[in-house]
């Protein structure tokens, strides 16, 4: 039974990817079949799986990217199918049909609400948690009730590796030893107020006391300490000792340089964070810095084009995730181009129908309010949505224009934008702008 289950999953699969469907469907017939399948093939010691609000996909693929390079054999769900169906249709089909994993190390990106469900299943060794922010709350509420459910998911036998600047994810590591803490040490670009349109780590998330910051990285990421409990900012044992946003390069632990293709921090983080992870595997240092040095992205999220003979960058932002938008807004803001920004609005999100938009009030548009933005559009069927939030910015509104028709929004980019454009949007909306070129 358990090799037919196999033969299925893979011949569902095959047919899956020739008619350009999802990558779950495989795994949920399998899992309707059988529901203890994964509990019947054989996995490889190395297992990590990786979770969060932000940066689990870019994570994930920079982690492949430097193990494969090393002479690894690497299995992982890079269709972003990160439920339990998803993982279980990439494990299956990484099985011969006697049940054996043909894989070196499986990198598995998995939904923070579905972990406690994967891990049922399959024990990583390592669990990765890159942050945890707001995110979708049509779904997930608030982070701290997301908090509650990875943590149902942990146990004393897996190796953590966790963010030592975040005041909630790094909380599964207190009091706890096996633990691996990455962080970023204080720079030029930190703050000491909290300049974000909210705060959801004012107060400490062990014990509710009121949490003081040394500096902010950005949001509630930084350097932390709660009087009361004695939960802090760990020392990390995989560092950045040095961030230059201007030239692109970081240094990790004083010593390894990387180049960063995308100039943000968010982006140092996603490098960070996949330097430990392989550090911790087994390869030395030098090499994975030579993997990452100046590597592109291949999920698309950050893609380039030109247009009239003008230049563009397409940046995407998660559906209803704040965070993710500022970062975007900040990269533009740093590059101090000339430039014309759009920003699509056309759906919410990909997975459930909802017009709720209070989201759009937690990103920071404040920060457009620059020298080198010259002109904002505002498009897509919730433009609306955004020019009542734009209205109580401080940019000047003679620069800013509606339009709620996407065909007519590109012809206004076409025609009257800078020689610099830059495209805000998600992953729903994304090639509504691209496939209109």
């Amino acid at each position: 039974m358990k090799s037919l289950i196999i033969l299925i999953n893979k011949i569902i699969y095959i047919i899956g990817k020739c008619v350009k469907k999802g990558s779950s469907l495989p795994g949920k017939i399998a899992l309707k079949l059988d529901k203890n399948i994964l509990n019947k093939v054989k996995l490889p010691e190395n297992i990590i799986m990786v979770t969060g609000s932000n940066g689990k996909t870019s994570t994930t693929e920079l982690i492949c990217r430097v193990l494969k390079e090393n002479g690894y054999n690497v299995g992982t769900n890079k269709e972003g199918s990160n439920q339990t169906e998803g993982v279980t249709t990439m494990i299956l089909n990484a099985c011969n049909l006697r049940g054996q994993v043909k894989k070196d190390v499986l990198v598995i990106e998995s939904d923070e609400r579905y972990l406690k469900n994967t891990t049922k299943y399959i024990k990583p060794k390592y669990l990765v948690v890159t942050n945890l922010y707001r995110d979708q709350m049509t779904r997930n509420g608030h982070p701290e009730f997301i908090y509650d459910k990875i943590k149902e998911a942990i146990t004393d036998d897996i190796h953590l590796i966790l963010n030592s600047n975040d005041p909630l994810s790094s909380l599964y590591g207190y009091k706890r030893d096996k633990v691996t803490y990455f962080g970023i040490e204080k720079n030029e670009l930190d703050t000491t107020e909290n300049t974000s349109v909210y705060n959801d780590c004012k107060y400490c998330p062990n014990c509710k006391n009121i949490l003081e910051y040394e500096y902010y990285h950005f949001g509630h990421i930084g350097k932390f300490e709660c009087e009361k409990c004695g939960h802090k900012t760990q020392e990390s044992d995989y560092t950045i000792t040095n961030i230059d946003l201007q030239t692109g390069k970081i240094v990790i632990n004083s010593q390894y340089q990387i180049e960063m293709n995308l100039k943000s921090t968010y982006n140092a983080y996603n490098l960070l964070t996949s330097f430990a992870v392989a550090s911790l595997i087994g390869v030395k240092g030098e090499n994975i810095a030579k993997s990452l040095n100046d590597y592109v992205l291949q999920n698309d999220r950050v893609q380039t084009f030109e247009l009239n003979n003008k230049e563009g960058m397409l940046l995407t932002s998660k559906h209803e995730n704040s965070i993710s938008y500022d970062q975007s807004l900040q990269y533009i803001v740093k590059e101090n181009k000339p430039c014309t920004v759009v920003i699509i609005v056309d759906a919410v999100s990909r997975k459930y129908f909802t017009s709720e938009t209070s989201w759009l009030w937690d990103i920071d548009f404040e920060l457009l309010n620059a020298k080198c933005v010259k002109k904002i559009i505002l498009a897509g069927k919730y433009a609306h949505d955004l020019a009542i939030r734009f209205k109580y910015t401080d940019i000047d509104k003679s620069i800013i224009e509606k339009e709620l028709d996407l065909d007519k929004m590109m012809e206004k980019v076409k025609q009257t934008s800078e020689k610099n454009i830059y495209v805000v949007t998600c992953f729903s909306d994304r090639m509504k702008f691209m496939d209109r070129r």
